[in-house]
């Protein structure tokens, strides 16, 4: 297997995670429409909705960010990143992966996975408890969305390393 091969296998996976998370906002819409309506017209508030649409951003929020990363749509400060070449472009990538995005979402996957292990053998549950194993679940996707985050800047790095190494675009 080639290495385009493996860096398309893993754009594919943020690709489709992406695609497929992007669609919990109907039904965070519906919901939050749902609840202002009940609320303000109705005179009757559900606590159960503010924490399914809190749940359901936050799993839209951690699931679709391997799909921004895929399409470079993350917040940068780039006053000196855009007037460089895209090798010396490529230069900062492959220097930023290594000192601050690996050793960070590493971390976060290690605690994550924790964090989430603690949840589950304590059956957590929210303040309502309306919602039973929502938060071991929700806990459970932060070390999921750190390894999609991590692959999808295995995917980055390699190409940015090729393009320093090479002179030329993986």
């Amino acid at each position: 297997m080639s290495i385009r091969s493996v860096l398309r296998v893993a754009d594919t996976i943020s690709e489709w995670t992406g695609r497929l998370f992007a669609w919990l906002v109907v039904p965070i819409t519906i919901i939050v429409v749902y609840e202002v309506i009940s609320r303000r017209l109705l005179n009757a508030p559900h606590i159960w909705s503010f924490e399914v649409s809190t749940f359901l951003y936050a799993i839209h929020f951690m699931m679709v960010a391997a799909y921004t990363l895929l399409y470079d749509g993350h917040v940068t400060v780039d006053l000196i990143y855009g007037v460089l070449s895209r090798r010396w472009q490529a230069v900062m990538d492959v220097v930023s992966y290594l000192l601050f995005f690996f050793p960070f979402f590493l971390v976060f996957l290690i605690a994550g996975t924790e964090y989430a292990s603690d949840s589950w053998a304590t059956s957590e549950k929210t303040m309502t408890a309306q919602l039973p194993l929502v938060l071991p679940i929700m806990k459970t996707l932060i070390p999921v969305a750190s390894l999609l985050l991590l692959l999808q800047g295995l995917s980055r790095f390699a190409r940015s390393l090729y393009l320093v190494i090479r002179g030329r675009e993986l």
